[in-house]
């Protein structure tokens, strides 16, 4: 009742209606009602106390508590009785004749006091009966009485309120009825500002203003902080002030550079999507920041005139389509798992933290290279971070002419992903993997028993089955176009991962229960081998 006496709606606009005025004042006569019937029930249960707990608690002290001693006494006096004949039954007729009368007496009277204890005893059990038959029961319509009367109470105060209600109830419907009109006033304004978003742009200073995030560096790796940043051409000023919604809305101290150039991000040099670097002419180092989308990075490099980065002359060496599922290939993945296995299975983060991106195109030109991969034959010498291994691993997977589980497959393991029952789900996705084309078989199945080994050790390197999915998912699964319906199937590539992990032994070491024969299997391979796009092993 206080909480809605003091709570107040927030006005919309800059006055009420007598609806709006009325359904405000409805939770002061909400808290009125509730108080009223509150203190009756208040004074209900302290009569309760009065006309039945104590009257009854008296009548267990009373008259229970004398039954009870009656029955100890009784007890106690039967003991005593049967003591006394047994001894006198046990005298000796060669006693002399005083004696044995004296003996007659003395039970005469233990007997005597017994009768009379047992008398006490039943008579008071008999009156403990015949008082639960009104001293149990008044209490009790007493207390019923009581509480009629505070159903009538909250009867009366239904009446007195039944004005209010009625008026409510109108109110609480003239607005309904204004919400509506009101909801498809405003989709039709949201339609037209989605199909023309600059005819209702906010007129603004600035020459773009926007969210971006912005990488930090901190000691161990980076973070990526969200921040509100405005630009404006004429005087070439950004000022970024670090803002997140889901703490709160505070925002931190705002920061102002001036832009000396800015250059679109390369797809492969980063992790992120959106992304391009700012340079600072009041700031050393280069600044990372990622758009909340491709149209919404074109609009920062448009403001800033960017321009598109610049590609070494030997990117094709190394760019998606180049890698193989060929003995160079396999030694690459094998290498690099080792090295993780024997140095870095317990390292937090793994796989998920990236590495430099230029130590990793070095260590990927040495291992792919002919000429130098003899020298990393055994192993991956210990100068190179686990981190860069890793992303070297995951960068050679995006560089096969295809995803590893093929472009063809992708939809049936996406639709596998979906079923309901866990169990055919496993068996979906078992019988798919042995659809794939030979190679690309023992490729996945290197690789997931390796993420099995990694989540064996999730808890010091904190990478579960789930944060693995999410890892490889978009990187085994990766789709052939861009889409919105692909990027809403990314949590179902992740599942298919997951199931890969966790069903690892299963999956590979096992023909799938389909009634496919082996000349079957070997067709469909067959099949997938010359299907278009052509599988990593054919480029």
């Amino acid at each position: 009742a206080d909480s809605l006496n003091e709570f107040k709606f927030q006005c919309i606009g800059d006055a009420e209606t007598d609806d709006e005025m009325c359904i405000a004042r409805s939770l002061q006569e909400f808290a009125t009602v509730l108080r009223n019937l509150e203190d009756e029930r208040i004074r209900m249960i302290e009569n309760a106390s009065e006309v039945l707990i104590t009257p009854l608690e008296k009548f267990r002290k009373e008259q229970i508590g004398a039954a009870k001693e009656a029955k100890k006494k009784y007890d106690k006096e039967t003991e005593k009785y049967c003591g006394i004949l047994e001894k006198h039954l046990n005298l000796s007729s060669k006693k002399k004749e005083s004696q044995l009368q004296e003996a007659d007496s003395q039970v005469d009277l233990v007997r005597q006091h017994f009768y009379e204890v047992s008398l006490e005893y039943v008579f008071k059990v008999q009156e403990v009966q015949e008082r639960k038959m009104f001293e149990f029961v008044e209490p009790l319509l007493a207390f019923l009485q009581g509480l009629f009367t505070f159903y009538h109470h909250g009867y009366e105060l239904a009446k007195d309120f039944s004005d209010f209600k009625t008026e409510l109830t109108i109110s609480i419907q003239n607005t309904r009825n204004r919400f509506e009109g009101t909801r498809s006033e405003v989709e039709s304004l949201m339609k037209k500002m989605k199909e023309n978003p600059l005819e209702h742009k906010t007129i603004s200073p600035y020459t773009m203003e926007g969210y971006l995030y912005v990488q930090e560096k901190r000691h161990f790796g980076t973070s990526w902080v969200k921040h509100y940043c405005t630009y404006q051409r004429d005087s070439k000023q950004i000022t970024m002030v670090p803002f997140d919604q889901k703490s709160g809305g505070k925002g931190g101290e705002d920061e102002s550079v001036t832009l000396k150039s800015c250059t679109r991000r390369k797809t492969d040099s980063i992790e992120k999507r959106f992304c391009f670097d700012v340079e600072a002419v009041d700031r050393p180092g280069v600044i990372t920041m990622q758009a909340l989308s491709e149209e919404d990075r074109r609009l920062w490099m448009e403001a800033m005139d960017g321009r598109e980065p610049v590609y070494n002359s030997n990117k094709d060496s190394q760019s998606e389509g180049t890698a193989q599922l060929d003995s160079i290939g396999f030694s690459i993945i094998r290498k690099c798992i080792h090295a993780v296995e024997t140095r870095g299975i317990n390292e937090q983060g793994l796989y998920r933290i990236v590495g430099v991106n230029s130590r990793v195109q070095k260590l990927l030109s040495v291992l792919m290279d002919p000429k130098t991969a003899s020298e990393t034959e055994t192993d991956i010498c210990a100068e190179w971070e686990i981190k860069t291994i890793t992303s070297a691993l995951k960068t050679y997977l995006r560089m096969l002419p295809g995803p590893l589980m093929m472009y063809q497959f992708q939809r049936s393991f996406i639709k596998a992903a979906k079923l309901e029952n866990q169990e055919s789900r496993v068996s979906e996705i078992h019988s798919l993997v042995h659809r794939l084309p030979e190679k690309n078989r023992q490729m996945l199945q290197l690789l997931m028993n390796h993420l099995a080994n990694v989540a064996n050790n999730h808890k010091q390197n904190l990478m579960t089955v789930a944060n693995l999915g999410v890892v490889f998912g978009p990187t085994l699964l990766r789709p052939q176009e861009e889409t919105v319906a692909a990027i809403m199937d990314i949590k179902f590539q992740n599942i298919v991962i997951e199931i890969l992990i966790e069903n690892h032994e299963k999956i590979f070491n096992t023909v799938p229960d389909t009634p496919l024969t082996n000349a079957q299997l070997h067709l469909s391979r067959k099949k997938s081998s010359d299907s278009k796009p052509p599988s990593c092993s054919e480029r």
